[in-house]
């Protein structure tokens, strides 16, 4: 059922998730939004699934699935834990001690709870996928694909070059002056010199 290099059909796509994330969250409405993307009693399956790739504690639970769903859920601590809990209470994981952590392993009624419940966890996983595409869709979707494209001519390059290259003043210049326009686009108004339109926003 599981493949352990199964990106669940958010990951490559999704490269600036975690950027987009706290974005998102800063607004204000986002976090609550996105501490949402789950309904009661169903992060247990998708947890179960995770462990079933390979064993991992509690945290690595936590950081799998956010890069899972690409960046645009993280489970709270008090999400994760009381769930890994109930599923070792319920006999579908064993956790075993190791270098002072507890690592959760999928036990063999884990397995067949985890079969017997496909197609509730891929009801699941359509549904959050859906969710993620709504969210970039349309233009946030052609934004998020500049910002790929940027990174990819910029950075990779950049470091290629090292820290000497003259270049890179000259980009840096460039990027001032678009994050400027970008601002006066949003309304605000560009930066002073030496600052960026970042600092502007409002």
């Amino acid at each position: 059922m599981c493949n352990p290099r199964d990106d669940w059909g958010f990951g490559p796509g999704l490269p600036f998730g975690r950027w987009w994330t706290g974005a998102w969250q800063a607004g204000g409405k986002g976090a609550r939004r996105r501490s949402q993307m789950f309904e009661s009693g169903e992060v247990k399956f998708v947890i179960l699934r995770l462990l079933k790739e390979k064993p991992r504690h509690g945290y690595e639970v936590i950081k799998a699935l956010e890069e899972k769903l690409g960046g645009y859920y993280t489970p709270s601590a008090g999400t994760v834990y009381p769930t890994l809990q109930l599923l070792e209470d319920e006999g579908y994981v064993r956790a075993v001690e190791t270098e002072g952590k507890k690592v959760y392993h999928v036990t063999p009624e884990g397995d067949r709870y985890l079969e017997q419940h496909r197609d509730v966890l891929e009801e699941i996983l359509d549904r959050v996928r859906e969710t993620v595409r709504d969210f970039t869709g349309g233009g946030i979707g052609e934004l998020q694909g500049a910002f790929v494209h940027l990174a990819g001519v910029t950075f990779k390059r950049a470091w290629r070059r090292g820290p000497e290259d003259p270049a890179l003043k000259r980009v840096a210049a460039i990027l001032r002056k678009a994050a400027d326009e970008i601002q006066q686009t949003w309304g605000g108004r560009a930066a002073e010199p030496g600052g960026s339109g970042a600092e502007q926003a409002s």
